[in-house]
């Protein structure tokens, strides 16, 4: 009996293990460009939904020129998983991207539909103090667009 409880509770901790390593966040930071020329930054959260188990997306971009970063509500591609839609907080304009490896490549289309640019984005990595930084700013612009 006494290892039968013991079994029960080696299980129960490496099934804990696991679950706390599954929930684990990912921080990533991409450089790249709009139309070839706008230089631009973006800034992606991923943690798994605690409710669903799917993975679920916090993230922000800013044009490098701008000091102002622009909110992305993530929508993941559940048939082809490297293709996602990325839509600005307002609905001011949308990406559409593929990932390949550690870059993004596809268009930003802007609400109206009427402009429409290629947009290219590489991994960049950050420093620890850096990560902090963009995960104050990423909740500040969180509690702006969506405090009541």
């Amino acid at each position: 009996m006494k290892k039968v409880i013991l079994f029960f509770i080696i299980c129960f901790s490496f099934l804990n293990h696991l679950n706390a390593q599954s929930q684990a966040p990912a921080f990533n930071l991409y450089k790249g460009t709009v139309d070839g020329k706008t230089p631009i930054t973006v800034y992606i959260k991923t943690e798994e939904n605690p409710c669903t188990a799917d993975l679920m997306y916090t993230s922000m971009y800013r044009y490098d020129k701008s000091k102002k970063w622009i909110q992305l509500d993530i929508t993941q591609n559940k048939k082809k998983e490297n293709e996602f839609v990325l839509v600005e907080h307002g609905f001011s304009g949308v990406l559409i991207l593929k990932k390949t490896g550690n870059t993004f490549t596809g268009l930003w289309i802007s609400s109206d539909a009427k402009k429409q640019l290629p947009v290219d984005l590489k991994e960049a990595s950050m420093t620890k103090k850096e990560l902090e930084n963009f995960e104050k700013t990423l909740e500040k612009v969180n509690y702006e667009n969506n405090d009541c």
